[in-house]
Formats: C-alpha cells, structure tokens, sequence
C-alpha cells in the first residue's frame, strides 16, 4: 500500500511539474507574442524593417551608412561580439536628456527611437536614389524610377493597381513642389508611404485599403466589411500598444470612428487609424518604446534606470539575439 502511495504522489508531482512547464511556456509564448518580432509573426506580413535600437547594430545589418564612427570598435570584444553593457552606459546619458534626471521616460525613448528610423529611412532612400538618378541631377523623374513604362501607357492613364496611371497618381502626391521629380525627403514619401505625413500620400494609401475592403464597391465600409478587413489587423497593433488591456470591440471602434454615423465608414473616417492599417517604421518606433518601457521598467514607474536598460539587455538588443543566442553572422565579421 505504502509502495503504491509513493507511486502516487511521484505520478502526482510529475504531472504538476509537466503543468508549470507547460503554463511557463504558454507565458513565454503570449510575452513574446507581444514582442516586435511577436508582432511581426502575428501579421505575417514583410512589413517596415525591424526597430532597431542602437545604431551601431544597425550599421552591421545594412540598414544604415555601413561607415562606422572612429570608436565603434570599442564596443566589440575580441571576438567581434557586441558589449552590450558598455553600449549602454554610453548611449544612457544621450537618452536622458529632457530633463536629465537619471531616468529615461517614454518621451526621450521614443524620440531616440523615432531618430534611428528617420535615419534608416534617409540611408535607404539615398541608396535608392544614387541607384535611380540616371542622369546625376539629385532628384528621381518619373521615367528615371518605372523606365518600363512608355509615352503610351503614360497617355491612356489607365488607374488599376500597378498601372502607369496608378503610379502617375502617387508620383504627383509626393511632389510637393510641383518640379515633375522628387528630391530626396518627396521621394523617401514615395518609397515609404506608410511614414509619410503628406496628407495626399495618405489619403491615397487609405483609398487603396479601402478599395481592398469594399466588398460590394459602393467606396465605403460597413461594419462586416470592416470587421473583415480592417479590425483583427488594427486589434493586433492595439493589444501590442495596450499589452492586450481595454481593446475596443469591433463594435465600438466602429461607433467611434463613424463620425456622421451613417453606419458607413469612408475614407476620411479611417484617418485615426491611419497607423494602424498601415503601420510603418515611425509607428514601430512608438510600438517598440511602449513594449520597451513595459518590458524592462520593473518597478512600472513607466521610466527605466541605467540598471534595468542593463539588466534587461536582451530586450533593446532583441535583434541581434533569438532564443537567447547572438546572431554569430552579425558579430563574427571584420571589424
């Protein structure tokens, strides 16, 4: 008997331990679902490039000018391997900085944040634009960008998805000054819609979205059409904002946005949501403070220390790191 109640509470134990693991991995998974990458996975979609917090990483992965600063080297042991700690230490005080009072709140996070990208934005466009400008002028014409396309399909203007016409429409958004090419900040607008505050350029982007969505093509939403289109994406950005607290129903978001309440939603009434149906990389930006912020500061004061950014590492380094692994590839070229 005594043998079999030992059996017992050995199978019993078992299966408690089999349980904690399990909801331990269940809490892992729904933690980093959350996360940037959580995100990205849950989309299933290319998207904007990854937030990066440290331009240093940045550099190594070819999203920013390749030509690093005289220190850089510095930061990296014998190895090749990023010094996390001592990266930041440095950066800590160039975040403190309004006011400096030995915190990092989520204003001077997401400014540096919203920097990195505005400066992967410009590296990728002037790429973009040395490859293009046929003729070294420093501005890209339309011919210069689609040279695939002739007089002709320029002339019969047809406005399908893709066509001459199409693009033609969003060329001219982006040309602020009217000049028939795009200098560098039009043509990062063309590149890179979604993070555009050119209110033409976004209006055509929710068009587009709106277009996508129209089931029955009367050029508005109801709420099936909606809910079917545009909710679980903008739910899915608001549960990584929100941590998955106090998501509006697709009820409620709809009522909220139906501004003449018509019971219809057309383009201008998606406006508030601009960011969260076509995310890009300054909206990423704000996403990755706010999971920064919640993630590392451990008191939930909503500002971090020198301390916790250090003893979180992992979380502002996430890029160059997957299941607690360093991304050798990254770290073990010539310095």
């Amino acid at each position: 008997m005594a043998g079999k109640m030992t059996k017992v509470v050995a199978y019993t134990v078992a299966a408690a331990f089999v349980i904690l693991l399990l909801s331990q991995d269940h809490n892992k998974l729904f933690r980093k679902d959350y996360s940037p990458r959580g995100l990205s996975r849950r989309l299933r979609t290319q998207g904007p490039a990854p937030p990066i917090f440290d331009p240093i990483v940045a550099r190594r992965k070819g999203l920013a000018n390749p030509e690093k600063s005289e220190d850089d080297d510095r930061y990296f042991n014998y190895k090749g391997r990023l010094d996390t700690g001592l990266r930041l230490m440095v950066l800590f005080p160039i975040l403190d900085r309004d006011p400096c009072d030995g915190f990092v709140d989520v204003k001077e996070l997401e400014y540096w944040n919203t920097q990195q990208a505005i400066s992967r934005l410009n590296y990728r466009t002037h790429r973009e634009l040395l490859l293009r400008d046929k003729d070294g002028d420093g501005s890209i014409s339309f011919y210069e960008y689609f040279p695939q396309f002739t007089d002709e399909d320029i002339e019969r203007n047809e406005t399908g998805h893709g066509d001459a016409g199409w693009w033609m429409i969003q060329f001219k958004n982006a040309d602020v000054d009217r000049n028939g090419t795009l200098n560098l900040y039009e043509f990062r607008d063309f590149l890179h819609p979604e993070d555009s505050r050119n209110d033409n350029i976004r209006r055509w982007l929710l068009t587009e979205k709106l277009r996508q969505m129209d089931v029955n093509k009367d050029q508005k939403l109801c709420l099936l059409e909606f809910e079917r289109g545009a909710y679980e994406t903008y739910k899915t950005y608001k549960e990584f904002e929100t941590g998955g607290i106090d998501v509006p129903s697709v009820e409620e978001t709809f009522t909220l946005l139906d501004a003449d309440k018509d019971s219809f939603l057309r383009v201008e009434e998606l406006k508030p949501i601009f960011h969260y149906l076509d995310p890009g990389e300054l909206s990423y930006a704000r996403y990755y403070t706010t999971y920064l912020i919640r993630e590392a500061a451990d008191n939930n004061d909503g500002k971090l220390t020198l301390d916790e950014m250090m003893n979180h590492d992992t979380l502002f380094y996430d890029t160059i790191y997957d299941n607690g692994k360093d991304e050798d590839d990254i770290y073990h070229d010539e310095l």
